[in-house]
């Protein structure tokens, strides 16, 4: 899986003019379910998440992790993540799970967010959504299940 996270003041998704999933300080996470990838994949991502530091500590250093620091987690999900630009202007896709695999494996990630005791809002899976947030510091980091240690 892939996710593109940013340590965010605020964050909300919004469908169709209504407000689905708002959170305060914590983390944006855009994530996307590649072809191949599995529930423990999902699980890998989201504790490697849940325990990345990136939030400032007393000395103002990232030393912190959302969990350390009483933040919460949107949790969006994006297939563009997959997106293939090597050739022509036009992105390809084909490497992204299929949206009924997608699905699942959003939902997994999820769960595997919530059992790590995060406070988890979402998006809505295949939707035209509407994304909000202020980013703190910037801070934005790539991950992809497949680079794991």
């Amino acid at each position: 899986m892939r996710a593109l996270i940013q340590r965010v003041a605020e964050a909300s998704v919004t469908v169709e003019g209504r407000t689905i999933g708002q959170i305060g300080p914590g983390l944006l996470v855009l994530v996307c379910a590649m072809q191949g990838d599995d529930e423990k994949s999902a699980e890998a991502l989201a504790g490697r998440i849940a325990r990345l530091r990136i939030f400032r500590d007393e000395a103002g250093k990232m030393n912190r992790s959302v969990q350390d620091s009483g933040g919460a987690v949107l949790a969006v999900s994006q297939f563009t993540l997959a997106a293939d630009t090597r050739s022509g202007n036009r992105p390809g896709f084909s490497s992204a799970a299929p949206p009924d695999r997608g699905r699942a494996l959003y939902e997994h990630f999820q769960q595997a967010l919530r059992l790590t005791g995060l406070h988890v809002e979402s998006g809505a899976f295949g939707a035209d959504m509407r994304v909000s947030l202020v980013n703190d510091g910037p801070v934005t980091i790539w991950m992809d299940s497949a680079d794991r240690p």
